[in-house]
């Protein structure tokens, strides 16, 4: 890579370009393109990862606010561990270092002054601790027979749920609870409680046993198993 400003200069990374003796910070993206709208932003950035780390999944988000507007590229899987601080470091900055080439930064520590095309964030998303446990070994494995989507027309206000499985200390296990509502982003349970639908790669089903993957960085093979006892027609 060249620097568009200094042809046949090797390409400045944001991440390596520094501040100078006055606090002044400025970083101008080879990429970036005057007066582009986020959604062309993000969509290019979205291509431009794919081809950067192959091997790697992302979703990329945009968010407008009263400050500015922002790109978040979040993590779902990457062929590598990124369970030490220092790995975790090293790909984020990397990522955020080819988003930042789209937009640029004008900046000063000392004069709280700061200007930029858009605010980036890359950050590693759940779905990667659970895809991580997945090539560990899933424990209480489930055979995905009915997707996420079918799941949810066919689960219906009555049937019932059996929390068999969860991580240590969780309140509700052994606990069977009827489904008293089904919503498109979540289901309601009796007594208040509510679960979330997560990223159809998290679910696992196979008409009686339901897996839900919620793996963390600290225990990315947690997730819950549920019996689904489905209300016998009259």
């Amino acid at each position: 890579m060249t620097d568009a400003m200094t042809p046949g200069a090797p390409l400045r990374l944001y991440s390596q370009t520094p501040f100078d003796e006055r606090g002044n910070f400025h970083y101008q993206g080879d990429l970036h393109q005057s007066g582009e709208e986020l959604t062309a932003i993000s969509g290019r950035i979205a291509r431009h990862l794919a081809v950067q780390f192959p091997e790697m999944k992302f979703a990329i988000t945009t968010e407008r606010f009263a400050g500015g507007r922002k790109i978040t590229a979040e993590i779902l899987d990457a062929p590598t561990e990124l369970t030490s601080r220092e790995a975790q470091n090293g790909i984020l900055e990397a990522v955020r270092d080819q988003m930042e080439r789209f937009g640029f930064t004008r900046s000063n520590i000392y004069q709280d002054f700061h200007s930029c095309a858009f605010f980036c964030e890359a950050r590693i998303g759940q779905a990667y601790w659970s895809a991580l446990g997945e090539r560990r070994g899933r424990k209480n494995p489930v055979e995905p027979i009915i997707p996420l989507a079918a799941f949810k027309k066919w689960l219906k206000a009555g049937d019932s749920l059996k929390l068999v499985y969860a991580p240590t200390g969780h309140r509700a296990l052994g606990t069977t609870r009827t489904v008293t509502k089904v919503r498109s982003g979540d289901l309601i349970l009796e007594g208040k409680s509510y679960l979330s639908f997560l990223r159809a790669s998290a679910f696992a089903c196979d008409g009686r046993l339901v897996r839900i993957s919620m793996g963390s960085e600290q225990d990315p093979n947690a997730h819950l198993l549920y019996e689904w006892h489905q209300q016998k027609a009259a």
